[in-house]
């Protein structure tokens, strides 16, 4: 059987970056199933929310999403400034994240599984400043032209 020549790199760049954005509509629209569809089950995964104790375990992972999303009173988060990096079969996202009135800096690891990008790693943290404005005309950074 022939080889399928490996996508471009912008194509595989879009497909980590909604794959990214899943993962913040499931945050967004409050979807446990969504969050849980989204988390790797074929290796280890982390997850370290702002002032918690890092988790390594995906069952825990998955409650305490579950407690986040099903908590009437949680913030809404917004995602910005999505850069995708690329490395194989394995990808971050580095972006903002506005929840409430705080600004993160985020790391979310994504590993290309069966076909689909699952995430390995959730971890967000305070900011000190408000980032650069980036040129709405320019590429985004990911992108060589």
């Amino acid at each position: 059987m022939a080889r399928r020549p490996p996508p471009l790199p912008a194509f595989v760049e879009d497909a980590v970056l909604a794959a990214n954005q899943a993962f913040y509509d499931a945050f967004a629209g409050r979807d446990v199933a969504a969050m849980e569809a989204l988390w790797s089950r074929e290796g280890p995964v982390a997850c370290i929310h702002p002032g918690w104790n890092p988790l390594i375990d995906r069952d825990e992972i998955i409650a305490a999403w579950t407690a986040i999303l099903r908590n009437p009173d949680a913030p809404e988060v917004r995602a910005e400034n999505a850069v995708a990096l690329v490395l194989g079969d394995t990808a971050m996202v580095i972006c903002h994240e506005r929840v409430g009135g705080a600004l993160l800096a985020c790391t979310n690891l994504f590993r290309l599984e069966q076909g689909a990008w699952r995430m390995v790693l959730h971890q967000a943290g305070p900011v000190g400043e408000e980032p650069p404005a980036r040129d709405e005309e320019a590429p985004p950074p990911h992108r060589v032209h």
